[in-house]
């Protein structure tokens, strides 16, 4: 990986000019189908590459021509190949397109002037320049860590535009937050009693707040469980009757708590829920949404004023990772959600969403060359580059998080050839490191390329590093038509993160202090 980023530094931009490469324009073909996650999206038996439903935007099409070109670019490029055995692409294009849906989604339901803020949940892909590509597109950020708020922050996002979500926030994290006037979701009474102690060590907001009262800059909420059930993945619920995360509002008691905490303290002013993510029925998530807006009617109505100016409904969109169709579109999940609580759009209320995996998810690749092709018990197995290091979930949980597979021959172009039923591994020491497995696609060869799709989101920005395999380079790409004459486009590529040298690997491995424990 270090060799390959001499020969290729100088004609990858680190800034927004990019690279450019003649594209063909190609259609894609040898594409595996991965079964949606149950209870999750379904492609609804649309083929690959069809248009998605009225609402949906953009095509499944337009994104396969996209990435068709950017892999055959990156070999034809050298950012591909047997020195550089792995890399990550992010559709630009794909990614402003789908901002532009989900803006557009809410806006068509919402009343005008309307404050609406949509926070990108950041541990979706934590990557500085996909901060800011969102942030200058209008999305804010949602952070739940130190480290996730500090991304943000190099990514520009004020702090007016982020959101602090956590079950475990320190002191000091509190303090930051309120300090800097971040939104904070309060996720126990525990957690209030801290922000109890520290509101009265806060300037007053300005004009704001009964007079002679603390009110912090930081508009301040509690995050409740509406506990209305879980989904598919048990993982990913968050409403279930014991979630670790916000007041359970069913628990005896916890209303009451909830209602007194408002009338007690003025400047509690936001409600936050959030039902989960994959695996998760529309309908549920509407249940959450709307058992949460009941209780802000109720707190509003009992403490006699409208105290709860916002509402913090989450994000959590599921993700149809069996096809290139979008499904459910956010066009159809904020129609739903008119209908199921129409109050929440009427003007009386902000809107704080936090989309994540939906807003990236599809417009990520993970690339990998194979490097041996074997067979075993009768069966091919395609020994590839990528594998738990970067598709953890995939791995250790194949049934709730299968990865679609497209084959690509040595130049990077979609590979054709009768489908073959065979295996997809990673490189990883032990035997259930594979992509995909009794995958039927074109035969895959040594040297050819194993495309591993919708991986923008919860993959390779989530290295897991098992054998102490390195980080792959994630490179940004979009194509300029017209640029080669002759009808096709010119891609340009952008480095997101630098590939990951061993140098890197041992400095983080406590290269600095060999003898530190031969000492002891």
């Amino acid at each position: 990986m270090g060799t390959d980023r001499d020969t290729t530094e100088d004609s990858v931009s680190d800034g927004a000019a990019g690279t450019r490469v003649p594209a063909t324009g190609t259609p894609s073909t040898g594409t595996s189908s991965a079964a949606a996650p149950s209870g999750g999206a379904s492609a609804g038996g649309a083929p690959s590459g069809e248009a998605p439903s009225a609402g949906g935007g953009e095509s499944g099409s337009d994104r396969v021509a996209r990435r068709d070109d950017a892999v055959r670019a990156a070999v034809e490029h050298g950012l591909l190949g047997p020195e550089a055995p792995i890399i990550a692409l992010l559709d630009v294009p794909g990614i402003k397109a789908s901002v532009a849906e989900l803006r557009a989604a809410f806006d068509a339901v919402t009343a005008p002037r309307t404050a609406v803020l949509h926070a990108f949940a950041v541990k979706a892909t934590p990557l500085v320049p996909v901060l800011r590509l969102l942030h200058e597109h209008g999305i804010g950020a949602e952070v739940a860590s130190p480290g996730e708020l500090a991304l943000a922050r190099a990514a520009g996002v004020p702090p007016s535009e982020t959101v602090l979500d956590s079950p475990a926030k320190t002191i000091a994290e509190l303090r930051e937050a309120l300090a800097l006037g971040i939104a904070v979701n309060v996720d126990n009474p525990q957690e209030l009693d801290r922000v109890d102690g520290l509101v009265g060590d806060l300037p007053d907001r300005p004009n704001d707040g009964p007079a002679g009262s603390p009110h912090p800059r930081s508009p301040i909420g509690i995050r409740v469980n509406p506990q209305v059930g879980g989904g598919s993945i048990e993982a990913l619920s968050t409403a279930t009757a014991t979630s670790k995360f916000g007041v359970a509002l069913r628990d005896e008691g916890a209303r009451e708590w909830i209602v007194q905490a408002y009338t007690d303290r003025p400047w509690l002013t936001r409600l936050h829920a959030h039902t989960g993510s994959q695996g998760i029925p529309l309908s549920l998530m509407a249940r959450g949404i709307a058992e949460t807006y009941a209780l802000a009617e109720e707190i509003n109505r009992r403490v006699g004023r409208r105290q709860i100016d916002t509402l913090d409904i989450g994000g959590g969109l599921p993700v149809n990772f069996g096809s290139d169709v979008t499904t459910p579109t956010y066009a159809q999940y904020a129609r739903l959600l008119a209908e199921a609580v129409p109050g929440l759009f009427d003007g009386r209320y902000g809107l704080v969403t936090e989309f994540g995996r939906s807003l990236l998810a599809k417009h990520g690749t993970v690339v990998a060359r194979v490097e041996y092709a074997k067979s075993a018990g009768g069966r091919p197995v395609a020994v590839t580059h990528a594998g738990v290091q970067i598709a953890t979930r995939t791995v250790y949980a194949p049934g709730s998080w299968p990865l679609r597979i497209a084959a690509y021959d040595t130049k990077g172009r979609p590979k054709a050839g009768p489908d073959v039923v065979q295996d997809i591994a990673g490189p990883a020491c032990f035997a259930g490191d594979l992509l995909a497995e009794g995958r039927a696609l074109p035969l895959l060869e040594q040297g050819d390329y194993a495309a591993a799709l919708d991986t923008g989101a919860y993959y390779f920005a989530h290295h897991y590093a098992y054998n102490s395999l390195a980080r792959p380079g994630v490179y940004g790409f979009a194509s300029v038509e017209g640029g080669n004459g002759n009808g096709g486009g010119d891609v340009r590529f952008a480095v997101v993160r630098e590939p990951q040298g061993v140098e890197e690997i041992v400095a983080e491995s406590g290269g600095a202090r060999p003898t530190a424990l031969t000492a002891l």
